[in-house]
């Protein structure tokens, strides 16, 4: 850990600024010129009708805002925020999660970020069983990438898909339509379980009038095609009629009014703040993103009473304590905790022990917490004979296959099968944060590097044309900054690999929305698969 805890701060908190100014820019596509224009069709800003939308004074915890940022469409550089703002808010006091479409951002029409973005709240959605409100205005697929958003599973009709299965389940499908919804974005509201439209404002049609009179020879205005006097009258696709947004609002939550409290399946204790405060953590993170923390303390700053009871403390010092392991209370919720620790480098004791404690949380019922901070396991021949392939294989096993819900942090290095055996993308976790800290990819810019450069060097060798020292020096500066850059939370989180880049100040606040939403369905019964300890 560093001994510069000024420093430290400093980095961090120059790092969140960097953070501010990218989600201002992704909330703002257009500035003010797009407010005025969105005020001179008589709609507010997405966020303002979400804020009326769920509980007063409840908080709205929004997710993905830096997608779509350097994703370099064909002719479209960035899609900010992924052109649809997606999050969990209270309505009535029941979790709900929230969509709306973005009109500022290329009329509200779904890019392959877009549709990534929509399907994996909806899949949030449906393992915390959570209603869902769709405030929908849109274009429907952005047509120049129509191969891209249209006829595969993951594309535009998986969304449809999606409605009609948690339909089923039982989780409401609201739509709250405030704009147009053509062509594909118009299933929105005729697949939901209820839908409202406004006057003179919503409109909602399978093809809109320069369709209908390219088809059919037929001349009609939008209003008299699919406005809401025709779908809450006539074509019966829409429920409720309302004159303006605001009584949409209102119509929305009274629709939600006499839902079934929600319960949190799991003991709970009185929240108590931590004892350490919880700006430490901007102290006590190393500057550097590769050197080693101790987790024991970072723990501490998020954790209730800044009480952590340790799992095999004593456990093959320098190498099992690489991980530490043990239980928490984060508002007032017990969660098991398997955390990076120093290096982070996983050796074979530390998997097992990892491998142990996920297996006793998800025998006890007790939803886990991965505090990610680690390059990879560790290699060589020693470490090969020790078993670190089997125990690490372990370890990836347990967290496939535990039960209970399990969340993700990253802050620091997030590399190589760490990433799996800490619970990453690929395991499906509940939710998965990360910080401006966070570096995820196969590996660190300076392994890439060298493993690319033996191979580069060989290479030219046998092509009896060896490398000169500048040439080495600047193949090993391209590969560091493309590893670097492609692992950086910027580039991850515009493209979904986190649910969130969160500040350090926000950790302790968001983990215990997650895990309150995660434990709102009964956890099943455990079952893992072939271990050998």
């Amino acid at each position: 850990m560093s001994d510069n805890p000024t420093e430290n701060r400093l980095v961090w908190e120059n790092e969140e600024k960097k953070l501010d100014e990218r989600v201002a820019e992704a909330l703002w596509p257009g500035g003010q010129k797009a407010i005025d224009r969105l005020a001179g069709q008589n709609k507010r800003p997405i966020r303002e009708l979400i804020q009326e939308l769920i509980d007063p004074g409840a908080e709205f915890y929004e997710l993905s805002r830096i997608a779509g940022f350097g994703v370099n469409y064909p002719n479209v550089e960035d899609v900010p925020c992924g052109g649809v703002a997606t999050g969990i808010g209270k309505i009535h006091g029941n979790w709900t999660m929230i969509f709306a479409n973005d009109s500022r951002v290329k009329a509200g029409t779904y890019f392959p970020i877009t549709l990534k973005k929509h399907m994996r709240a909806q899949a949030i959605a449906r393992q915390c069983g959570l209603n869902c409100v769709y405030i929908a205005d849109s274009g429907g697929a952005f047509l120049p990438m129509q191969a891209d958003v249209f006829p595969d599973d993951q594309h535009f009709g998986s969304m449809f898909y999606n409605m009609a299965q948690m339909s089923a389940m039982g989780l409401k499908q609201i739509t709250l339509s405030t704009g147009g919804n053509t062509a594909g974005g118009a299933y929105i509201v005729f697949m939901a379980c209820q839908s409202v439209m406004i006057d003179k404002l919503a409109y909602s049609f399978l093809g809109g009038p320069p369709l209908v009179k390219m088809a059919t020879g037929e001349v009609i205005t939008a209003e008299d095609l699919g406005g809401a006097r025709v779908h809450t009258r006539i074509s019966g696709g829409a429920d409720h009629f309302c004159k303006d947004q605001a009584e949409a609002i209102v119509k929305v939550r009274e629709i939600l009014c006499l839902d079934k409290p929600q319960t949190v399946h799991s003991h709970r204790y009185q929240e108590a703040p931590p004892l350490t405060a919880p700006e430490t953590v901007y102290e006590i993170m190393p500057a550097a993103v590769n050197q080693g923390i101790n987790a024991v303390r970072f723990l501490e700053c998020i954790s209730d009473d800044s009480y952590f009871i340790e799992y095999k403390k004593d456990y093959a010092p320098g190498r099992g304590d690489n991980i530490v392991a043990g239980k928490i209370r984060i508002k007032g919720i017990p969660v098991g905790v398997i955390a990076s620790n120093a290096v982070g480098i996983i050796f074979a004791e530390a998997a097992r022990k990892a491998t142990e404690w996920i297996v006793r949380c998800s025998q006890e019922k007790t939803p886990l917490l991965f505090v990610q901070n680690s390059p990879g396991y560790m290699v060589g021949s020693e470490s090969e004979h020790m078993g670190i392939g089997k125990y690490g294989a372990d370890m990836v096993r347990a967290v496939s296959c535990a039960q209970v819900p399990r969340i993700q942090l990253v802050i620091g290095p997030d590399h190589g099968a760490a990433n799996y055996g800490m619970c990453g993308r690929a395991y499906r976790p509940h939710f998965l944060f990360s910080t401006m800290r966070a570096r995820t990819s196969v590996m660190s810019g300076r392994s890439a590097a060298g493993v690319l450069m033996s191979i580069e060097e060989a290479k030219r060798k046998a092509m009896n044309n060896p490398m000169a020292e500048e040439e080495k020096e600047a193949f090993r500066q391209k590969m560091i900054e493309k590893y670097d850059g492609e692992a950086h939370p910027f580039y991850c989180g515009a493209r979904l690999l986190t649910d969130r880049v969160l500040k350090f100040s926000e950790i302790r606040d968001w983990l215990g929305m997650a895990f309150e939403v995660s434990l709102l369905k009964p956890i099943g019964e455990p079952a893992f698969g072939n271990f050998r300890f």
